[in-house]
């Protein structure tokens, strides 16, 4: 046969149109994203069927439809306020997860320093978060320093806490095993203790990503020229509702995409180490 015959054409192919044949995803994989969309769609129906129905003025609740229209309206500025929320939360997220990871480990290794800080931190935890929030500024200024060291400070006890309950729980085989090898402490840290706290570390990544990003929010209620909580503030006193609620659906995506890039992390850090 030629190899240049349509026989031969068809043969070599037919093979790369069956590997190239799109496969539509199963309803399995879908459910994560339809699930929560259809839930959005159905408050969302349900929010415009109670504002008509109820005839609720627009500043007290406003309908779907004009919360989207001035979320259109006024994306260039929403944008430009959720830049200094962004940032100041990735700060003050970076800055709680040094924290908090750096104490849990020094509290793992050190039965003096955990039996004398733990409960102090655990009694200082129980302290209003919000009534310090003035503090930072008289000892800051109004600025991006008060709400970073506010907002690190408000999140950076769950990492704290998640670390700690993490590199605590190692399977004792493992550490005995490393000791059998030889290893020294530091080569059993990253051998066994840190990768077998990973799943505690990022669980309490993800609830402080949400704390620094609410952290940063009651810093620019307090002070702050430029953000989503001073767009927030400014837009209710001026009582308009459907720029408070397009802010607040603002913060909803970047709140989301945060977490999801904790999330993102996690899978990629896990897959480094061979867990899945």
């Amino acid at each position: 046969m030629s190899v240049n015959s349509p026989a031969a054409l068809r043969f070599v192919v037919s093979p790369l149109r069956s590997q190239a044949r799109f496969t539509w995803p199963s309803p399995r994989r879908l459910r994560p994203i339809l699930l929560p969309a259809a839930t959005a769609a159905a408050l969302l129906a349900v929010w415009q069927l109670v504002v008509a129905g109820l005839a609720i003025p627009a500043v007290i609740l406003p309908p779907p439809g004009a919360v989207a229209g001035e979320l259109w309206h006024s994306l260039p500025l929403l944008v430009a306020n959720a830049v200094p929320t962004t940032r100041d939360t990735l700060l003050a997220f970076g800055i709680a997860t040094l924290l908090g990871v750096g104490i849990a480990v020094v509290l793992a290794y050190s039965p003096l320093l955990r039996d004398t800080l733990y409960p102090n931190l655990i009694a200082f935890q129980l302290v209003p978060k919000v009534a310090l929030a003035p503090l930072f500024v008289v000892w800051l200024g109004v600025g991006s320093v008060s709400h970073v060291a506010f907002a690190a400070f408000v999140s950076f006890f769950p990492i704290l806490i998640s670390t700690a309950l993490g590199l605590a729980s190692v399977e004792p085989s493992a550490l005995r095993l490393c000791r059998a090898l030889t290893a020294s402490e530091w080569q059993c840290f990253v051998a066994v203790r840190f990768p077998f706290a990973l799943p505690a570390i990022f669980s309490g990544m993800k609830v402080a990503m949400t704390m620094a990003t609410i952290g940063v929010i009651i810093a620019e209620f307090i002070s702050s020229k430029a953000g989503l909580g001073y767009y927030v503030l400014f837009a209710s006193s001026r009582m308009e509702t459907a720029n408070v609620f397009a802010a607040l659906f603002m913060l909803c995506a970047v709140g989301v995409a945060l977490f999801g890039a904790v999330a993102l992390a996690e899978a990629l850090v896990r897959r480094a180490y061979g867990r899945r």
